[in-house]
């Protein structure tokens, strides 16, 4: 059985990025240095001889927590890109915050970023870069700017910084340490580095212009003292700089020719703009210098992309963890059996652009069917299963009938079915009443097993409590699928099995989604002003149910991360966490097709 297609597929989006990228390589805007993260000094960047221009893009992670969908986005648009027109991807670790970063986070996002199908390594090129590698020449960044005039050690506490920040009509308070000579920010600046003073006690500030309409502008922190271990330098470093003092840099001397983010950062231009600037200036870094260009971040339906959201739901337990086949994370969404080229295809309709919208979790939904529906192999799975007695079979006797392994690719072949006297059928595959319009099986009524017989029921057996515990039929010999006789006897209603003496009884995870409305935590009609609604009472707590189903004997076999279309249900995975072999556990990816509005969740 396949998925419905009575509608043309769209076409992909627009991605106005691609015209700044096709128009910057046709004019041989940025051209490449050889250097890319090569060892030296900062000064030595601006020596570094230029070529022919080529794209450099980069996807720049932090490592303080898993990805989730919206990275996927940013993944394919980056990597695409450099695919797309012959340059490359750096992956890199934008790790400036030794507090909240773990080696565990950099594996898992390694290991997300190869399932989604990018690699960063080229021609001999790695191509995979962590910023703390680049903390020595920052360093000389920052005292090249306090050489220049442009930074200052700030002294003042926390709340002082605050109070004189301004706001976003009033314009912010010069700090009564912003004057201080070279000489003394110098000095101070080398004894923060040096360990000599407590965190908080001295903050590096860029100096622009604390009435800047653009408040990122009022002297934005470039560093801070911290005493902490960083997972990748250890304990050498007790002052590190701010993300969005290290970032323009990383970018700069990666070679990065379109420096591509979320609209959250423009804001954050004019300083990335103003900081390399300066550094050119002072002979740091060479020019053609990264270009900054934001694009609408993805919002989904029925989704939660905060990572503080994400992190409440892990740690407050209301999730099984980072990799919850529910959890809208990458590793959640491969054990869940998603699919990287249902990903792919999704990203490519939703397109780029710098307008915020809602997406209805439906089309990410329909482009996993579209993909699964290509790839995946077809299988038996009774889900809620009911013994079917066939009275005039032969006790004992076994036969095999025969099913295409995917019905649009015959080159795939075939694979036996066993057929017995008993099988498993789904129990709203019979009503001792029927109701109108009911094509299945009914006392009287006569329906085909698919790749079997037709068979006519003649009643049921019952449980003291009146739960049907068997369905009798008789089968009509000449009928086999396959067979000269197959087309002799009309029938409307179509039913799968397994033998109930080869079934595989498995468990199967039924998944729903993590919420039962479109957006968690928003303020409803109707609501008072005041109102502030916890987006975990928009749980949905019909996510998860776990059944026990009879499957097809092949089954069995299936390996951890192998995907089926189970016949009539939808498309599940073989879980990669609790599958053993001889014993896979499933978990159900997608229905067939989409059943969530008309239940009315």
């Amino acid at each position: 059985m396949t998925a419905p297609n009575d509608k043309a597929a769209p076409a992909p989006a627009a991605n106005f990025i691609k015209n700044i990228v096709e128009a910057d390589l046709a004019a041989g805007k940025h051209a490449q240095r050889h250097w890319a993260g090569q060892p030296g000094t900062a000064a030595d960047h601006a020596a570094a001889p230029l070529d022919a221009a080529k794209l450099r893009t980069r996807f720049p992670p932090e490592p303080n927590g898993y990805l989730h969908f919206g990275h996927a986005k940013s993944i394919l648009l980056n990597f695409g890109l450099a695919q797309q027109y012959g340059g490359r991807c750096h992956l890199r670790f934008d790790d400036t915050n030794p507090e909240k970063e773990d080696q565990e986070y950099v594996d898992s996002i390694i290991d997300a970023v190869k399932w989604l199908g990018c690699s960063w390594e080229k021609d001999g090129e790695t191509n995979l870069y962590y910023a703390s590698n680049y903390f020595d020449w920052m360093l000389q960044c920052a005292e090249a700017l306090i050489a220049a005039g442009h930074a200052y050690v700030d002294s003042q506490s926390a709340d002082e910084m605050r109070a004189n920040r301004g706001t976003l009509t009033q314009p912010g308070k010069n700090s009564p340490f912003r004057d201080r000579s070279v000489a003394e920010n110098i000095d101070l600046f080398k004894r923060m580095q040096a360990g000599e003073f407590a965190d908080g006690a001295h903050i590096l500030r860029a100096k622009i212009d604390m009435a800047a309409p653009n408040i990122n502008l009022r002297d934005p922190a470039i560093y801070r003292i911290r005493h902490a271990t960083h997972h990748n330098t250890g304990d050498k470093y007790c002052v590190y700089p701010m993300y969005t003092f290290a970032h323009p840099i990383e970018d700069a001397l990666e070679n990065i020719t379109h420096s591509i983010c979320t609209l959250e950062f423009e804001d954050q231009r004019p300083f990335y703009d103003w900081l390399l600037g300066r550094l050119a200036e002072a002979g740091l870094l060479q020019r053609p210098l990264p270009q900054q260009i934001e694009f609408s971040r993805l919002n989904l339906t029925y989704v939660v992309l905060s990572k503080r959201k994400l992190i409440q739901l892990v740690d407050e337990k209301h999730v099984n963890g980072w990799d919850d086949p529910r959890m809208p994370t990458l590793v959640g969404a491969r054990r869940r059996g998603y699919s990287a080229d249902g990903f792919r295809l999704f990203m490519e309709r939703v397109g780029v652009t710098k307008n915020d919208s809602l997406i209805d979790y439906v089309l990410f939904e329909d482009a996993m069917r579209e993909v699964m529906n290509e790839s995946d192999q077809r299988r038996i799975a009774v889900l809620d299963p009911v013994k079917l007695i066939i009275d005039n079979y032969p006790e004992g006797q076994v036969e095999e009938c025969h099913a295409p392994n995917h019905p649009l690719h015959p080159e795939l072949g075939q694979r036996s079915i066993p057929f017995s006297r008993e099988l498993w059928i789904e129990g709203e595959d019979f009503m001792e009443v029927p109701s109108k319009g009911f094509r299945r099986l009914f006392p009287g009524n006569m329906a085909r097993l698919r790749y079997g017989y037709v068979v006519e029921c003649t009643g049921c057996d019952k449980d003291e409590n009146g739960k049907v515990v068997a369905v009798h039929c008789t089968y009509l010999p000449e009928t086999k699928s396959g067979t000269p006789g197959a087309d002799s006897v009309k029938v409307k209603g179509n039913l799968h099995w397994v033998s109930v003496d080869h079934a595989y009884t498995a468990e199967i995870r039924l998944y729903e989604r993590l919420f039962k409305v479109p957006a968690p935590g928003a303020r409803r009609e109707g609501d008072a002003p005041e109102l502030e609604r916890n987006f975990l009472d928009d749980m949905n707590t019909d996510s998860a149910q776990t059944i026990t189903a009879q499957l097809e004997s092949s089954l069995r076999d299936a390996r951890p991360e192998e995907r089926f279309q189970f016949e009539r249900h939808g498309y599940f995975v073989a879980d990669r966490v609790d599958s053993k072999p001889g014993a896979p556990v499933f978990n159900r990816a997608v229905t067939l097709k989409d059943s969530w509005g008309k239940a009315g969740a």
